[in-house]
């Protein structure tokens, strides 16, 4: 060895030593929580990162490193997540709270149902509760009150004599706008409209106004109007996948119209979309909804649970314990309009179902935003909240999405769509500390979102116990709420 190489190896060493004595001496950075050896999920890859720490400092995650590094993090509390797998927080991007004022309480204890099965945020898409709505998201953001953050439209707009309740009904331009004033005051963030009795005119021009005001906006479409002219106009989001199978058909434009001018009724109308849907013209108009930003939200499990009602009727579901007696009797109507079904109406509703989610893969080849949403809450049987996500995911699953896709439609597509995507949606360095911990790998098996071991909650760390202790805490509510809507039955 020349003395030109062993200067230049005690140059080395003497550089190592220097890094290491200066990393020795170097104070470890305070956090509140360092959650160890985790395999996290890059749900925008679809990727798994073995061994990672993830370092939280009050309700953000300040660095997600390999867990060899967790010698330069001073943790007040640390969990060992090894064999766990970290997925962001969950979004139900369409859920309802309603019933009356009567039922206000048990709607509020809905909240803990979404925090025990690792739901991080909700989209209130109306409902007749709205100002208890806009009450609780302040009071959760203000740290007041336990639950998801809550996104909500307020009430949605129709047209006059609605059949649902909590409605702004409008029947002009000029109250359509009023409405939007109303709605601007109470700071809703986003706006809803839906075609019981409003308009196709005023549906446009509703969508317009509210657009001009810079809202995101979500509908149900009038059967009247094609989904490529409403999407064209500036629809945010389409609710419900029925409504985008529309497009699919190679005369929707021209049925559209027969109904419009009252040649056909919409049931007949419906019947000539089924016979005349294509799947390249599918594709062709998905693709338009993609470049143009129209989301999807297909609220499929609500669907799939009044679809196949004849081969369980939900009677004994364990999780009715926590849902309020006043909630159960509103699952009333859609049963009771089921039983009256035949054999041959038996077939078409499973027929029905089975063709709308068939379209969920053309959907997502054509690069519209999917959102996981639950339509959970009042009036839809049996599609309950918070455990209802995780039965959406797993209707995705069935219709043809992989699970990684279906874990993006449940956290970062849902923070992208309401502009949250800075701070929530995914699992990384500055963003919101939503973490959820699962026993299993859920790229493998969309399952695994079930198997909850923690949530940390902006920050907030909740185990297995205190999960499960919310979801004992709700039961007893409900009880004691049932035992009161027995005794004020059985009063002569």
């Amino acid at each position: 060895m020349t003395r030109f190489h062993r200067l230049r190896l005690a140059a080395l060493a003497l550089a190592c030593a220097s890094a290491g004595a200066h990393a020795a001496g170097r104070a470890a950075e305070p956090v509140d929580l360092l959650i160890r050896h985790a395999n996290v999920v890059d749900v925008i890859a679809g990727q798994l990162r073995a061994d990672r720490l993830i370092a939280v400092r009050g309700d953000r995650i300040v660095a997600i490193e390999p867990d060899a590094r967790a010698a330069r993090y001073a943790a007040q509390r640390s969990i060992d997540a090894a064999g766990k797998y970290a997925i962001p927080g969950l979004w139900d991007m369409h859920v309802h709270f309603g019933g009356g004022d009567k039922l206000i309480e048990e709607n509020k204890n809905l909240l803990p149902l979404y925090v025990a099965h690792g739901i991080a945020a909700v989209r209130d898409a109306a409902g007749d509760l709205s100002p208890s709505v806009f009450e609780w998201r302040d009071a959760v953001a203000a740290g007041r009150l336990d639950g998801p953050t809550i996104f909500t439209s307020g009430p949605k707009l129709e047209g006059y004599k609605s059949i649902w309740p909590g409605d702004i009904e409008v029947g002009s331009s000029a109250e359509i706008s009023q409405a939007l004033d109303q709605l601007q005051g109470w700071k809703v963030d986003f706006v809803k409209i839906t075609d019981n009795t409003l308009s196709p005119e005023l549906f446009l021009d509703a969508l317009k106004q509210a657009r001009a005001r810079g809202f995101k906006v979500s509908a149900h479409v009038p059967f009247v109007l094609p989904i490529d002219e409403v999407s064209a106009a500036g629809l945010s989001s389409i609710e419900h996948i029925e409504y985008a199978y529309k497009a699919g058909s190679s005369q929707e434009a021209a049925i559209s119209a027969m109904v419009r001018r009252g040649e056909i009724d919409s049931r007949e109308g419906w019947n000539r979309i089924q016979a005349t849907f294509e799947r390249k013209t599918a594709l062709a108009a998905y693709r338009r909804l993609a470049e143009r930003g129209t989301a999807v939200t297909p609220t499929l499990n609500g669907s799939f649970v009044t679809t196949y009602l004849d081969r369980d009727d939900h009677k004994n579901d364990p999780y009715l314990r926590y849902i309020g007696p006043g909630l159960q009797a509103t699952y009333a109507w859609r049963v009771e309009r089921a039983a009256k079904d035949d054999a041959a109406a038996i077939v078409r509703r499973h027929e029905r179902y089975q063709r709308n989610a068939a379209i969920l893969p053309l959907l997502q080849q054509a690069g519209v935003n999917i959102l996981a949403g639950t339509d959970a809450g009042f009036l839809n049987s049996f599609n309950y909240p918070g455990v209802g996500l995780h039965d959406e995911m797993q209707r995705f699953v069935e219709s043809g999405l992989t699970p990684a896709q279906t874990l993006r439609a449940a956290t970062i597509n849902g923070a992208r769509f309401l502009g949250h995507d800075k701070e929530h949606g995914s699992l990384e360095a500055g963003k919101a500390a939503d973490i959820v911990l699962l026993d299993a790998d859920p790229l493998r098996d969309i399952a695994a979102t079930r198997r909850i071991d923690t949530f940390v909650l902006r920050g907030r760390v909740h185990d297995r116990a205190a999960l499960d202790a919310m979801l004992a805490g709700v039961a007893k509510e409900v009880a004691e709420q049932r035992v009161e809507a027995d005794k004020a039955v059985a009063k002569p």
